[in-house]
């Protein structure tokens, strides 16, 4: 039997994932990083992506986070994100409007000089990574 690390997912709001996995694949600033169980110590910068774990049973599941940052110890990975979902949980609908509102936002040239580009740029981004995660049924 696999040994499991503790894999924990906490947002401001509420603890998202709180359980033992064999392992797990995040989406750090500098590329994707993998953590099984006795990995060196580190900390890390999450962007906004998917976060890959099989859990103890074997079976493998997905979650979106928005970013924020990664504590891996030799039996443990903490995420600290400010949203993370998991993939049922996600209202793909309400992803999809957001997605919508995002593109709008970022080619209606008449309102270009008043919008946050960086701001439209993102909220785009965790929409489509929402949907993908949607889709992602483990």
């Amino acid at each position: 039997m696999a040994e499991n690390i503790q894999f924990e997912v906490v947002t401001p709001e509420k603890s998202v994932v709180n359980e033992a996995a064999q392992s797990v694949v995040a989406p750090g600033v500098l590329g994707e990083f993998g953590i099984l169980v006795g990995h060196t110590p580190f900390m890390t910068t999450l962007k906004p992506g998917i976060v890959r774990y099989t859990n103890a049973a074997g079976k493998e599941d997905y979650l979106f986070v928005s970013g924020g940052f990664a504590e891996a110890l030799p039996d443990k990975l903490t995420i600290l994100a400010d949203a993370a979902e998991k993939c049922g949980d996600i209202d793909t609908e309400r992803a999809k409007a957001s997605l919508e509102r995002a593109e709008k936002r970022l080619s209606d040239k008449a309102s270009a000089d008043n919008i946050d580009h960086t701001r439209a740029t993102a909220a785009l981004n965790r929409a489509t990574v929402r949907i993908k995660v949607s889709n992602m049924r483990g």
